[in-house]
């Protein structure tokens, strides 16, 4: 198995496999800091894994939307801990709003995020409200941390390779 191949699947485990995770999700904010610079903007979301892409529900208005339909780029940072060890993974990707819930095209999307969040997806959101959309961040360049420095992995999910 290749480098990236391993790191593919210390994702997968560690994430991946229908989990709910909770990540830290980077924007720039629209509004600019007193010297004219761009600010950074974060928040946690729940988020399901799959092959190389984080998936999260939320309102198609909201700050991070509006920020993602202005710069794309985002950054995210998410840590697991099980018998094998820790796992920190951070990473940058392209964040894509996919539309409405109930897009006929989310369907295959609406039916793994509602069975991955199931315990909260009903109460939290109004499948009904066109805004209630499903955002997609594709990774694009990842690194793994994993048991505090014993494997480091630097991904690129564009060429698949991992140094």
């Amino acid at each position: 198995m290749n480098k990236f191949n391993e790191a593919m699947t210390i994702l997968e485990e560690s994430f991946g496999n229908g989990k709910d995770n909770v990540i830290s999700l980077a924007t720039i904010a629209l509004d600019t800091n007193d010297a004219g610079l761009p600010r950074p903007a974060v928040r946690s979301i729940d988020a399901f894994y799959e092959d190389g892409v984080f998936y999260a529900i939320t309102y198609g208005t909201s700050n991070k939307m509006q920020q993602i339909a202005v710069n794309s780029e985002v950054s995210i940072a998410t840590a697991f801990e099980n018998e094998t060890g820790q796992v920190w993974f951070t990473a940058r990707g392209i964040g894509e709003n996919l539309g409405w819930v109930l897009d006929e095209k989310n369907a295959e999307t609406r039916e793994k995020l509602r069975k991955a969040f199931a315990f909260w997806y009903d109460m939290a959101n109004d499948e009904n409200d066109p805004n209630c959309s499903y955002l997609a961040i594709r990774l694009t360049e990842g690194l793994i941390n994993k048991n505090h420095f014993k494997e480091l992995y630097k991904m690129d999910f564009v060429n698949k390779v991992c140094e």
